[in-house]
């Protein structure tokens, strides 16, 4: 392939939200909307986790983290639709693709790693309460919370080191609605079976091993709960788990939808539900699930909201 052909593209052009001009003032709002809901759930979580000593506890600790994730991947790609909303061009330089794969990536991975440490947790307050304060001691805590964001941000440099070799031949449409290694490897007109042959090693690592981890710990709370023999033991400790549940459901079923596509691929508009699902639907999700669900959230957020009122 001659040395004209392998031009490297400046920008990229997403597919994703430009079909519908008709609809451009309506999207805007939406994913306006949806981004001011996620920083401001969110940012609620970690005040209210902040603020009420009787959650400073390491589930609620972990927690804290998940909410900051949640902040973090959506910032990554809202404002810059946003802004592409405005500017009536749906573009993005390639240096802003390869920043926003990398942030996207360390992002995500660090969620199934953040949920394997919240399981062990669970395990260790269910299975083990006598030995709990040991076992999850503040500064362990801190170890693997720093482990997962460490973690993502490793795999994440590997597959963006790799992105940033291939080449594009000129093509430059993305058909997503922002910049990942699945649709890049799409356009890509070099090989690409070392990226492909790494998103299938890590996805082991990053993905597969948490959810096996998740799902062993739950096999063993689950036998716990069913020995308990107070029927408001049982209660309490079935609504925290499945709150979990759920959300590993959502981030294993999304991450598997986005990185294990079929060799034909998804159709244009089964991409942008998908891509929306997983940087804005989840991340939005995530608080209420904790919230409404949780009987010490809920009495917290009661008493600010009093103290609130009360200024």
């Amino acid at each position: 392939m001659d040395a004209e052909n392998q031009t490297q593209v400046e920008e990229f052009v997403f597919l994703g939200l430009s079909r519908a001009p008709g609809d451009q003032v309506s999207l805007f709002l939406v994913f306006l909307a949806a981004y001011l809901t996620i920083v401001t759930s969110n940012l609620m979580m970690l005040i209210v986790v902040w603020i009420d000593s009787r959650l400073h506890s390491p589930m609620y600790f972990f927690l804290s983290h998940l909410s900051c994730l949640d902040i973090c991947v959506s910032s990554v790609v809202v404002p810059k639709i946003l802004v592409n909303f405005l500017r009536q061009s749906h573009t993005i330089s390639y240096n802003q693709c390869m920043a926003q794969t990398f942030f996207l990536i360390g992002f995500f991975g660090c969620e199934p790693a953040l949920l394997a440490v919240m399981a062990y947790d669970r395990y260790a307050a269910i299975c083990q309460p006598l030995h709990y304060s040991r076992l999850m001691r503040n500064r362990l805590c801190i170890h693997l919370a720093v482990a997962s964001w460490v973690w993502g941000f490793l795999d994440s440099a590997i597959h963006t080191a790799l992105a940033s070799k291939l080449c594009f031949c000129g093509a430059n449409q993305i058909p997503q609605i922002f910049c990942d290694v699945p649709p890049l490897l799409k356009i890509a007109c070099s090989d690409t079976s070392i990226n492909e042959l790494a998103t299938h090693i890590t996805s082991i690592f990053v993905g597969l091993g948490p959810f096996l981890f998740i799902l062993f710990s739950y096999f063993y709370i689950l036998a716990s709960i069913l020995r308990i023999r107070s029927n408001t033991g049982r209660k309490k400790a079935f609504s925290t788990c499945a709150s979990h549940m759920v959300v590993v459901t959502l981030c294993v079923g999304n991450g598997f939808l986005n990185y294990n596509r079929p060799s034909t691929g998804y159709s244009l508009e089964i991409d942008t539900v998908i891509s929306a699902m997983y940087c804005i639907v989840t991340p939005t999700l995530n608080p209420l699930i904790y919230s409404l669900r949780n009987k010490e959230v809920k009495e917290a957020l009661r008493k600010i909201l009093n103290c609130w009122r009360t200024l």
